[in-house]
């Protein structure tokens, strides 16, 4: 692939548009569809990909009705696409034309693709005997990934007869006549048809077409292999093994050999493979048996949390969102200072070692008896985010912070009752004694709401009732290195099982400004193909910890060497211990902790400043060149 330093500098300018000619079909799963991280690299690039491609771009995605319609603005197909969407209706095939409602407001079409059984059946027998591929009897995921294959493979069909084959004699605005389902043959200019697939969910079109001979170029790119998913969770020595480890044996272990069977053969039947990172390009040489030829990194679009000189303003504002949940959890019990307390936190799945959730535990443990021996006068309260099954909010919880919210208003009360007395009287030049001025009424409420306020229970370290406490590794891993939030610890800790919204109760706030509130981001993963929350704290001008497990954290170390002086640290984990790796990671928080404010402040407009540096503006480059590679490859192979 292209060197990492390139990647760097890349920048693309207004004028740098797509090859004459050709159309760029984007397929994923994710497409109006969330349900993972896939959908924030397609959803983020889009306007990217518009700026070059214009209106000869489109995504593909399936259609699921409860989603799309929040996401998704349905209009009537033209010109050549109108044709696609006619031709697969007539063969039963129904596709809603519209616009993703983000920016860039791309085309999608989006595939109603669910068939009866007896189809599926016969899909799976064909996708065996053609591919060796197994699949379940019935697995609704995999049953749906196999129909919807079978409808991107109709859906390429379509769009090169329409847009290069005979169908696309004339304008793309006229209706011209369509060649047979047989027919290959180009049309008189020089078109092409370029698809490029995410993730095993949308690639088994690839070997399908392949099979079929069609002359499409093909893009495949996996953004962390499920085989190497379900080992990572159970091998902590992961990488060391993988260069020994049997593909076939492991999926079969794991119970994921469809999934690895539709990805091994979208590696191999695509014109150009890719992945998001470097590390991951290992995991995919030895579990897949195809080295990737170019790493796509994800990018963000930087704009999208771009403030401008407001973000330090916005630090504050939502800190204080932070202090108000931490005086309703803490104070009933004990109180410390808030204007000496920072806010660390890690979020994303609950997958506690893969994320590293169990490394930055063992840390906040040593960064307690560091912080007690150093005797800094710091808080830290660290937040966990993730999300579990739960019952409910805690009853103490939610009554700590009705209580909270009673004594706010009472003092707001009480200030409007005195303010107005004491300016009458201190303009009048005489003496102003302020118990003299709160009416009875509320000096007696006031009390007795502090006294409802006060309790001898500690802070509970988890604000929900789990459905399994007692199998819940974050928690029982809390107990186990006794951060109780004992009013002594310097080291507090909040573990959330339910991700942060401004429907909750607790919060009031998006988890975007629950991040600018906070003052450290902290990622430190076992595996991580990619790992999108350092770079959104980034974004936002938050200093970061991630991992050299971690792809974005290999890309820093390799393309960024400056990345510790401005914000961003990468832990060294690979062949490395657990207790080295959380000896380096402690001691890092020691040093972040000595930190004044005005250095702090100083750190989060370097963080801030060099946020541009993984804008898509920057990192669609790669895509590019993989987009070139392909179409020139399947060019060559179509003139054999």
């Amino acid at each position: 692939g292209a060197p990492p330093a390139a990647l760097a500098g890349a920048a693309m300018s207004e004028g740098d548009r797509a090859p004459p000619g050709a159309v760029l079909l984007e397929i994923a799963w994710e497409v109006c569809n969330q349900v993972g991280g896939i959908y924030q690299v397609i959803r983020s690039k889009a306007p990217t990909m518009v700026q070059r491609w214009r209106d000869r771009y489109c995504l593909i995605g399936p259609y699921v009705e409860a989603k799309a319609g929040g996401e998704f603005e349905e209009r009537p197909a033209t010109g050549w696409l109108r044709r696609v969407v006619d031709d697969l209706a007539a063969r039963g095939l129904k596709v809603h034309h519209g616009r993703w409602l983000i920016p860039g407001r791309p085309t999608v079409l989006l595939l109603e693709h669910g068939l009866p059984r007896d189809r599926i059946n016969e899909l799976k027998y064909r996708i065996w005997e053609h591919h060796g591929i197994e699949s379940p009897g019935e697995d609704a995921l995999i049953d749906g990934v196999i129909t919807f294959g079978e409808a991107v493979r109709m859906l390429l069909g379509a769009a090169w007869e329409q847009w290069a084959g005979r169908g696309a004699r004339g304008e793309d605005d006229e209706e011209g006549e369509g060649g047979g389902e047989g027919s290959r043959e180009r049309a008189p200019a020089e078109r092409r048809v370029l698809a490029h697939f995410h993730e095993w969910m949308a690639a088994l079109a690839i070997p399908m077409i392949r099979h079929e001979g069609l002359p499409v170029a093909t893009v495949f790119t996996t953004h962390a292999t499920t085989l190497g998913r379900a080992i990572a969770w159970n091998d902590e020595r992961f990488y060391e093994h993988l260069p020994h480890l049997d593909a076939a044996a492991e999926a079969a272990r794991y119970n994921v050999k469809t999934q690895h069977g539709i990805e091994r053969a979208a590696a191999h039947g695509a014109d150009v493979f890719t992945t998001v990172s470097f590390i991951t390009a290992e995991e995919c040489e030895h579990l897949l048996g195809r080295r990737p030829e170019l790493v796509l990194p994800n990018g963000i679009n930087v704009e999208r949390y771009s403030v401008g000189h407001e973000f330090q303003t916005l630090h504050a504002e939502y800190k204080q969102a932070i202090h108000r949940f931490v005086m309703g959890h803490f104070f009933p019990s004990y109180s410390f200072d808030l204007d000496r307390t920072l806010y660390f936190f890690t979020s994303g799945r609950f997958e506690p070692r893969n994320k590293g959730f169990d490394l930055c535990i063992e840390a906040m443990a040593r960064l307690n008896a560091e912080l007690r021996a150093e005797d800094l006068g710091v808080t830290v309260v660290f937040f966990v985010v993730s999300q579990r099954a739960t019952r409910s909010i805690l009853p103490q919880v939610l009554q700590r912070r009705g209580v909270l919210a009673e004594l706010r208003e009472v003092c707001e009360k009480v200030t409007a009752e005195v303010g107005e007395q004491m300016f009458r009287r201190a303009a009048a030049g005489e003496r102003v004694r302020l118990d003299d001025l709160v009416p009875e009424y509320w000096a007696l409420r006031l009390r007795r709401t502090m006294q409802a306020m006060r309790t001898w229970e500690l802070p509970p370290v988890v604000t929900h009732q789990l459905v399994d406490e007692a199998g819940d590794q974050v928690l029982n891993h809390i107990r186990s290195v006794w951060l109780v939030n004992r009013p002594d610890d310097p080291v507090k800790i909040v573990y959330h099982p339910e991700f942060i919204s401004p429907v909750n109760p607790l919060w009031g706030i998006e988890y975007e400004q629950f991040v600018r509130g906070c003052h450290l981001g902290i990622f430190p993963s076992a595996y991580e193909p990619w790992g999108y929350t350092p770079l959104e704290c980034v974004a936002m001008g938050v200093p970061a910890i991630t991992s050299d497990l971690a792809g974005f954290g290999r890309y820093v170390h390799e393309v960024l060497p400056d990345h510790d002086q401005w914000g961003l640290k990468v832990l060294r984990r690979r062949g490395r211990s657990f207790d080295a790796a959380a000896a380096d990671l402690t001691q890092m928080l020691v040093e972040f902790c000595r930190l004044r404010r005005r250095d702090r402040i100083s750190l989060r407009n370097d963080v801030e400043r060099h946020a541009w540096e993984f804008d898509w503006s920057r990192l669609a480059r790669a895509y590019d060149w993989a987009h070139d590679l392909a179409m020139a490859r399947e060019g060559a192979a179509s003139k054999k």
